[in-house]
C-alpha cells in the first residue's frame, strides 16, 4: 500500500525511483479509505535527508499511511531551508488540536548537552505531553529516545568517552514481543552517538521492559507496557552512506573521530560500506506500525 506524501516533497521522486509506492495528496484524495496518521517530529539538522530515510520504511509496509510532518518553532534550523520548512512542515501548534495513530521522534546531534540547555526543550517536552493523549504509539529514535526517557521516565543519559559509531550486532531479550516478530536471534543496527542509557536504570522501572541488547553497544530497544510509548537508541533508518557521511564530515572538521566498526569492508574508509540491516529495519518499523498502531487505534480518532 502507498504512503501518502505532500505533492511536492522532494523525497518523493527518490522514493520513486526505488518502487516504493508513495501517492501524493491529489491522487489520495479520490481513495476511499482511512488512512493511518503517522506524524513524523523532525529533529535531524538534515531534514530532506531523514524524511527520505523513514519514509522508505514506512513506505515498506502494506498499510496506507498519511504522512505529516512537524518541527519545532523555538529552534531556527541552519541546514535546511524556511521555504522547504515553511512549506512541508508544521509546529505543534498547527496540529495540537489533531489525533493521529502513530508519532516518530528522531535523534539530533545534542547529546553532551543537558536537556534543559536545549533550545527547543520546552516545545519537544510539550509534544511529548500532547501525544500521550493525541498519538496511539510513539517511536523514539536515538537522542529522541534518550529525551523521551528522560520527560516519561526521568531516566537520564551518560556521556561516553569516545562517540559510539559503527554496526553492531544485537540479540533479542524477548523473543516473544510483538514488536519482534520475525526478527532473528542475532541482527546488526547502526549506531551514532556520544551517550548512552544504562539498563539498570531501565530495570528499576516497572512500566519498561528491555527488548533488545547489543554488548558492545549496550541497550537498544525498550517498551512501555502498553507498547505507547517505544524507545529504540541506534539509527534503523540510516542508510548504506549516512555514517560515512558522518565520518567525512567530522574528519574534515578536525575532530578525529574513529573509524565506525565494522562498517567499512575490513574496517577500511576506502572501501565502499554495504547495507547489512535493511531487513531488520523494515520489519521493525512495519511490527511497530502493524501490532502498535493499526491493532489499537480507534477507527476514527
Amino acid at each position: 500500500m502507498p504512503i501518502k506524501v505532500p505533492d511536492l516533497l522532494p523525497a518523493k521522486s527518490k522514493l520513486k525511483e526505488e518502487n516504493i509506492f508513495v501517492m501524493d495528496e491529489s491522487r489520495a484524495f479520490t481513495q476511499d479509505i482511512r488512512p493511518l496518521k503517522i506524524l513524523i517530529l523532525n529533529l535531524m539538522p538534515l531534514k530532506q535527508q531523514t524524511e527520505t530515510h523513514l519514509l522508505r520504511l514506512l513506505g515498506n509496509s502494506p498499510l496506507q499511511l498519511e504522512i505529516g510532518l512537524l518541527h519545532t518553532s523555538t529552534h531556527t534550523s541552519r541546514n535546511t531551508s524556511a521555504e522547504h520548512l515553511k512549506q512541508f512542515y508544521k509546529s505543534i501548534n498547527d496540529v495540537k488540536a489533531n489525533r493521529y495513530d502513530g508519532l516518530i521522534i528522531t535523534g539530533a546531534p545534542i547529546e553532551k548537552l543537558p536537556y534543559e540547555d536545549v533550545t527547543y526543550w520546552e516545545e519537544l517536552s510539550e509534544i511529548m505531553e500532547w501525544s500521550k493523549s493525541n498519538v496511539t504509539s510513539t517511536l523514539h529514535i536515538c537522542w529522541g529516545a534518550m529525551a523521551g526517557l528522560y520527560y516519561h521516565y526521568g531516566i537520564d543519559k551518560y556521556i561516553m568517552e569516545e562517540k559510539l559509531a559503527g554496526v553492531f550486532t544485537h540479540s533479542l531479550t524477548d523473543p516473544h514481543e510483538k514488536l519482534l516478530s520475525g526478527f532473528d536471534e542475532e541482527f546488526v543496527v547502526p549506531h551514532s552517538r556520544e551517550a548512552d542509557i544504562r539498563k539498570t536504570d531501565i530495570e528499576q522501572h516497572p512500566d519498561l521492559k528491555i527488548l533488545s541488547e547489543s554488548e558492545e553497544a549496550g541497550m537498544y530497544i525498550s517498551a512501555s507496557n502498553d507498547g505507547k510509548q517505544i524507545f529504540v537508541t541506534g539509527h534503523p533508518e540510516y542508510d548504506a552512506f549516512t555514517l560515512r557521511k558522518e565520518f567525512d564530515r567530522d574528519t574534515e572538521a578536525g575532530l578525529n573521530p574513529p573509524v565506525p566498526v565494522n562498517y567499512y569492508p575490513d574496517d577500511d574508509p576506502a572501501k565502499t560500506p554495504k547495507l547489512r540491516w535493511r531487513t531488520h529495519s523494515n520489519m521493525l518499523v512495519s511490527n511497530w506500525l502493524n501490532y502498535y498502531v493499526y491493532q489499537e487505534t480507534p477507527y476514527k480518532l
